[in-house]
């Protein structure tokens, strides 16, 4: 799962979301893909962006230099495949090129590798033809087998493609038909699968890097097939892209049509907020996007700009471990979202651009819906569904029911730790105890494997709503954080997945999330939002649908 903001309390960040593309998209002259109007124009109620100050997009882009941005951590690895964390996302997203890409204001799917892509009229099965004269780094070209040969790859890494391995589960088959053309067969329908295709973790690398150990393509071995190439990498201190010779097969939402402008591009780790700060004002970075919210200010003009976009996908949660006595009572789930003040929490420890949770899904992500009034602040209703529950305030102000108390563990390795200090409070007011546990991602993992946890916290980025079903479902493998038994609402996320008339699947997802929120499967927090923060100097620095990092156009002023 991907991280949040800082808090006003110049806390260090982890892992900050992506902003809106500066300058105008490319569009192409028309779209050849298929599954219908709905499956391209998935802009239903959500998709759009947050603006900040924007960069000058009049202004004609010049080739050279090298952009040195900041990053706050580095989990040791830079495989787009293998990882999920969003600062090594901002590192292996320059290095491939995917088949599709996706407009991130209107949500439609777009030429990239593929120059025409169809599905059949149930959407099991896909078919994308592949243009020609593109090439991986080592000079290899990308055609159909290549595709099949990183897919295949992508399943058999499992756990460890994370996000991948998810997108694929249901493939049955992947069939070379000529050099230029490859089918993608589903052993059930798939109406997501097209904007998977856009996403960075299918992005191809050469057929030799499949064939690389696990930790050789961390450490950037691998040949990839975008506008950057891996030049060096050091684990905890930098690592450097440099520009790729002859690339000119850009997505179809880019406005460069040929090689990177920037020669190289070095992100610099910096563990601490306050040195971010200081490297962006002293000149010794050019941007970030893990500027403390307590800072954000300081770069409004004056030299700089801000830029914001909330992250489309799952917002911030508290996943109750459903296989707990005490949290398969529906009843204490949804007291336990009545006492939290979601509002409190952006106005207080956020910045003035990030918004609570309006539902399970951020408002930038297509088929949003608005189910605020669901998640209202009632302290009063919480204390009551608890008290017709059996619970009862002991003398300590922790409620408690048959000698035991009303607490539990919120195991968690982001940061902000405020978030989750002040949600403690909330609950303390209506008698429930909880407790922080921090730790490390390994540890988490572990703790969901064995079931040792109460709640866990995050959110997933995606720009699609079967993100839905990802994270929620109990059938799925990353799902089922919630560890409960199947339910009806499992069906209805199965179904909103197989869905290709939009009206259809927007009825779908509504119904998917007003249950989840109902039965408090999901206790929504924040929406995760990134501030990029740069010198005047960097224009072109764009995010893509789903907030990540483009560098491909931008670009340094001389």
């Amino acid at each position: 799962m991907t991280r949040s903001n800082q808090p006003r309390l110049n806390q260090p960040l982890l892992n900050r979301p992506r902003s809106l593309p500066a300058g105008p998209l490319r569009r192409p002259a028309a779209v050849v893909g298929i599954l219908g109007t709905a499956a391209l124009l998935l802009s239903a109620c959500g998709g759009g962006a947050d603006a900040g100050t924007q960069q000058n997009a009049d202004a004609t882009p010049v080739s050279g230099g090298n952009l040195n941005f900041a990053l706050s951590v580095d989990r040791g690895c830079i495989d787009p495949q293998q990882v999920g964390n969003n600062d090594a996302i901002a590192i292996a997203r320059q290095t491939v090129a995917s088949l599709t890409s996706q407009d991130p204001q209107s949500g439609a799917i777009v030429p990239w590798l593929a120059e025409k892509f169809e599905s059949n009229a149930d959407a099991t099965s896909f078919t994308f033809t592949l243009r020609t004269g593109a090439t991986f780094a080592d000079g290899t070209a990308i055609d159909a087998a290549s595709v099949k040969t990183n897919f295949e790859a992508i399943k058999a890494l499992g756990a460890k493609a994370s996000l991948g391995s998810t997108y694929l589960s249901d493939v049955s088959a992947i069939t070379v038909k000529d050099p230029q053309t490859v089918v993608v067969d589903f052993s059930k329908p798939n109406a997501q699968f097209l904007q998977a295709t856009s996403t960075f973790t299918l992005g191809l690398l050469s057929p030799s890097s499949a064939s690389l150990s696990e930790a050789d393509r961390c450490a950037g071995k691998f040949s990839g097939s975008g506008p950057f190439s891996v030049k060096s990498y050091t684990v905890d201190k930098e690592a450097v892209l440099e520009r790729r010779t002859g690339y000119s097969w850009p997505a179809a939402t880019n406005t460069n049509t040929g090689e990177a402008y920037l020669d190289t591009v070095t992100f610099k780790i910096i563990p601490e907020a306050g040195n971010r700060t200081g490297s962006l004002q002293s000149g010794q970075i050019d941007a970030t996007a893990a500027i403390s919210a307590a800072d954000i200010t300081l770069f409004n003009g004056n030299g700089f700009w801000n830029e914001t976009r909330a992250n489309p996908g799952v917002v911030y949660n508290l996943y109750p471990n459903e296989s707990t006595p005490k949290l398969k009572e529906t009843a204490v789930r949804q007291a336990i979202s009545k006492a939290i003040n979601r509002e409190e929490i952006t106005t207080t420890l956020l910045t003035e651009k990030d918004q609570p949770a309006k539902g399970v899904l951020s408002h930038t992500t297509p088929y949003f819906k608005d189910f605020s009034g669901l998640l209202a602040h009632d302290p009063d209703g919480a204390k009551k569904l608890l008290e017709d529950a059996g619970w009862k305030e002991g003398t300590d102000g922790v409620r408690e029911k048959n000698g035991e108390k009303l607490a539990f563990k919120v195991t968690y390795w982001q940061s902000p730790k405020e978030v989750l200090e002040l949600v403690q409070q909330q609950l303390k007011a209506v008698g429930v105890d909880l407790q922080l546990k921090f730790t490390t991602i390994a540890d988490v993992t572990a703790a969901q494997a064995t079931k040792d946890y109460d709640f866990s916290y995050g959110n997933l980025t995606r720009s699609d709503p079967d993100v839905l079903r990802t994270v929620f479902a109990s059938t799925t493998a990353r799902g089922g954080s919630n560890l409960r038994e199947k339910l009806p609402v499992d069906d209805t996320l199965g179904e909103q997945a197989a869905a290709l008339d939009k009206d259809a699947r927007q009825k779908l997802v509504d119904q998917g999330q007003e249950t989840l929120i109902k039965d408090a499967h999901s206790i929504p927090l924040y929406e995760l939002s990134t501030t990029i923060s740069a010198n005047e100097k960097v224009h072109g620095l764009a995010f893509e649908a789903s907030s990540r990092l483009d560098f491909y156009d931008a670009w340094l002023s001389q």
